[in-house]
């Protein structure tokens, strides 16, 4: 399989599949992340849609390894734009995210890993906006701590702070609600 730098490459010499596959690969997973600015997710799909667009007509050099980043950051800048003509930019929340089961029967397993995501949900709405979106990007969405600094416009040093403290918080939390181990 291509990675993402390929990819793009393809699409800058005039192969537009590759840029399909790009949008493939990335279009849910930065509509959640839209999702959780916007909480609504019309406007995050439109943004999503939007964020491509942006990165196919402009067609930036964009350094290997750096194309997650770079639309992620992309669609952050957008998102925030889109506020500004609103009330005020919302922080970084998973309220409209809903947790999926699949379909057939709920077996007492999936209901305990329903209950589980939604107590981790729960605490994870708790934290700090920015601890929160650290924390998305570098576990959720598997960037490296370079890529999730991009995004955020911050620092190396300082995601890696964001992240130590974000679990230090997180796990605090979770306590609280007398989970102190992920598999219980």
């Amino acid at each position: 399989m291509p990675g993402d730098h390929e990819l793009y490459s393809l699409f800058l010499a005039g192969d537009t599949k590759a840029y399909d596959e790009l949008m493939i690969r990335y279009g849910d997973s930065l509509t959640v992340f839209l999702n959780a600015y916007l909480h609504d997710w019309h406007d995050a799909e439109d943004l999503m849609i939007e964020a491509f667009a942006a990165i196919m007509v402009k067609k930036p050099r964009i350094r290997e390894g750096s194309f997650k980043a770079y639309l992620y950051r992309t669609a952050r800048n957008l998102a925030s734009r889109f506020h500004s003509g609103r009330s005020r930019f919302q922080s970084f929340s998973l309220d409209s995210v809903e947790e999926e089961l699949g379909s057939g029967f709920l077996t007492e397993e999936k209901l305990l890993d329903a209950e589980r995501a939604r107590m981790l949900k729960l605490c994870f709405e708790r934290i700090d906006p920015q601890l929160r979106e650290a924390l998305w990007l570098v576990y959720f969405e598997d960037m490296s701590y370079e890529a999730a600094a991009r995004v955020m416009g911050v620092s190396r040093k300082r995601v890696d702070h964001l992240l130590t403290r974000g679990k230090e918080v997180l796990r605090t939390e979770l306590k609280k609600e007398g989970m102190t181990n992920a598999y219980q």
